[in-house]
């Protein structure tokens, strides 16, 4: 089969797995290049690309960690669809990782539902036994209330007034300006719902109820501040208030761990080419302008550095 990349908005539709596989091999690679001392049994909840992806690739080539992996993707269809990236990228890791006698597990389902947070323990029970590291980098438009069955969606749109700022059609090149209305009451609360830190929360619970975190365990959780251009719809925007939450909730589980001598923090990083980061009006052009830079001074970073 020929695959040819095919665009629906700010995402390509189909992947590679030639092209996944060898991206997942340099990241190994250069994970392996830096070793250090660090956890050794390890749970990352969105890893399949990104930031996430990049953690676990980091654990198990740098520290020799085994891991589990969830996420939410899609395999291929016998008429002609590809599988999603990360779906190809993950199918690289556990081959490269299991090459190194590495345990290399995963779970592929909504990482919101009781469900797979059950599966996920059931998994770490027969293979880690505990964790000494809980990773979460979870980003999505939607989520359903576990408990309610309600269904929550996200928004990028700033609180109190209309938003006007430049960005740039990463197909064709060019520049344009796009408004933005700003967010509703229950929107902003939606956008928490989904973007804010509860679900991490319930992810930690399940986890200490389930006796399987070990002494001393650390969790981290991504986050993002951006530049002033991008405050208005991003820092002091509807997911600015996701991000509080998100901090509101590290400071609660950071008490919940303190028996245990644990620890939660949050990890607050540089913009990257992400399905997440392209969503957001502003960044694309920014990134654009921000790697430019930052190569010509020598400081460029990937996911994986």
């Amino acid at each position: 089969m020929i695959i040819k990349p095919k665009v629906r908005g700010f995402i390509c539709t189909t992947a590679h797995p030639v092209g996944c596989a060898e991206n997942v091999r340099l990241m190994t690679e250069y994970a392996a290049s830096h070793p250090g001392k660090g956890p050794k049994r390890v749970l990352v909840i969105g890893s399949s690309t990104g930031y996430g992806l990049a953690t676990r690739i980091a654990a198990a080539f740098s520290y020799g960690a085994d891991t589990i992996g969830v996420f939410l993707e899609k395999p291929g269809s016998g008429g002609g669809r590809t599988a999603t990236a990360g779906w190809y990228n993950n199918a690289a890791f556990e081959k490269l990782a299991r090459e190194r006698d590495l345990i290399a597990e995963s779970v592929c389902g909504d990482a919101f539902s009781g469900q797979v947070k059950e599966e996920t323990i059931r998994l770490v029970r027969k293979n880690l036994g505990k964790l000494d590291l809980v990773v979460y980098s979870v980003a999505s438009p939607r989520r359903t209330d576990p408990l309610t069955g309600e269904i929550y969606n996200s928004v990028i749109r700033p609180i109190g007034s209309v938003f006007t700022g430049k960005t740039v059609n990463m197909n064709t090149g060019e520049l344009s300006e796009v408004t933005i209305k700003p967010a509703a009451s229950d929107e902003i609360k939606d956008t928490i719902s989904v973007m804010g830190g509860e679900d991490w929360l319930l992810w930690m619970r399940a986890l200490i109820e389930a006796d399987i975190l070990s002494d001393g365990v650390k969790t981290v959780a991504y986050s993002y501040i951006g530049p002033v251009v991008t405050h208005p719809i991003y820092k002091d925007g509807a997911i600015g208030k996701a991000k509080e939450d998100l901090e509101d909730k590290a400071r609660q589980i950071n008490q919940m761990l303190s028996a245990k001598g644990g620890e939660a923090f949050l990890s607050v990083n540089k913009a990257l080419v992400t399905q997440s980061s392209s969503a957001i009006p502003v960044v694309p052009l920014y990134i654009s302008i921000l790697f430019k830079v930052m190569k010509q001074r020598a400081v460029h970073e990937g996911c994986i550095e």
